[in-house]
């Protein structure tokens, strides 16, 4: 049996480059001091070797982990049958890849998570945290503040007091009041509202947005769903139920706009000649399968992602302390068959 190759070292990179062990450790773990043409000496030495740093010995040097936590406090079902958490995900393994950081993927579900979750995170195994689906309780912020760890939110967290946390949010307000105003401006005069869940910000924040168009609209014409296509079709059917001369509908996202228009050509409405819709998101996943094609609020969610770990990064990388300002990115109308 032939005998296995040893791993190469620190000092056989050292030994090819032509420099000292201290100067591959500084190049190795990123650090400054080491001139130009030396540093690429040095990573042409790592290549040709195939060196790997021990990560231990690594962190001893850097005081990172070379970890990120995202903590989603969903089920699992909805984090891995949900096309938006699967665009915000991408975008953030994507923009962690450039940072050489790997990705660590925790989410609340049970009565017990929450402990389990706080002592991983107290153990250090992670240098920050990026959460995301944030609801009213803000669950999310009590499991990373109670380790202190480095933490930056997808979506506004709800004001409780106490430091604030960076968050990367879209203008869902701004979103939710161009998706109305178009309805309205296109002739529509009963326009109903399929809500997310009344516990989570851009819920709340897209059904404002409804009211700040509307501010008289007839509770009977506002149902609640949770995101999901099932209970869009659900709201849909309570509204017509409820008020069967509705002209318009606003979905608080894509799937349940989709679900919203399964009900409605199931009940003979055209659309959108009876009934206009509008969705939120722009999910490339849903847009494409809808019958017409959906008019919809488009939100850069992978681009999102990718921000959340640069003011992670940021952080990490400046003066402890230093306050990191939130982001809001712009959300446009893009028109298309339904509305």
């Amino acid at each position: 049996m032939p005998e296995q190759e040893s791993r190469p070292t620190l000092e056989a990179v050292a030994a090819l480059a032509g420099v000292s062990r201290a100067t591959v450790s500084r190049v190795v773990n990123g650090g400054a001091g080491v001139r130009a043409p030396v540093a690429e000496k040095v990573r042409r030495a790592v290549e040709e070797l195939g060196y790997v740093p021990n990560q231990a010995a690594r962190a001893l040097v850097t005081r990172r982990n070379g970890a990120v936590a995202v903590l989603i406090a969903e089920p699992e079902f909805r984090i891995f049958s949900d096309p938006y958490f699967e665009q915000q995900i991408r975008g953030i393994s994507r923009e962690l890849a450039a940072y050489d950081t790997q990705l660590v993927l925790l989410w609340v579900e049970g009565p017990g998570d929450g402990a389990r979750i706080s002592r991983f995170l107290g153990g250090g195994h992670v240098d920050g945290v990026l959460a995301l689906s944030l609801h009213t309780d803000d669950q999310l912020s009590a499991l990373t503040a109670r380790p202190r760890v480095p933490t930056v939110h997808g979506g506004r967290p709800v004001s409780r007091g106490g430091p604030a946390v960076p968050f990367v949010d879209a203008d869902n307000r701004g979103g939710a009041r161009a998706a109305v105003a178009h309805l309205v401006a296109r002739g529509c005069r009963t326009v109903a509202h399929i809500a997310g869940p009344p516990d989570q910000t851009s819920a709340l924040d897209r059904l404002a947005g409804y009211h700040e168009v509307l501010p008289e609209a007839d509770p009977v014409l506002l149902a609640a769903g949770d995101f999901t296509e099932e209970s869009g079709a659900r709201a849909m059917a309570e509204l017509l139920d409820r008020r069967p001369g509705l002209d318009g509908v606003f979905a608080a996202n894509d799937l349940m706009a989709a679900g919203a228009l399964r009900v409605l050509r199931e009940r003979g409405r055209r659309v959108p000649e009876d009934v206009a819709v509008v969705g939120f998101d722009d999910t490339p996943s849903v847009v494409r399968r809808t019958d017409p094609p959906l008019t919809t609020v488009r939100q850069d969610v992978e681009g999102m992602g990718r921000l959340m770990v640069r003011l992670l990064m940021r952080i990490l990388d400046g003066p402890a302390g230093e306050p990191v300002e939130s982001v809001v990115t712009p959300t446009v109308l893009v028109r298309r068959g339904s509305a």
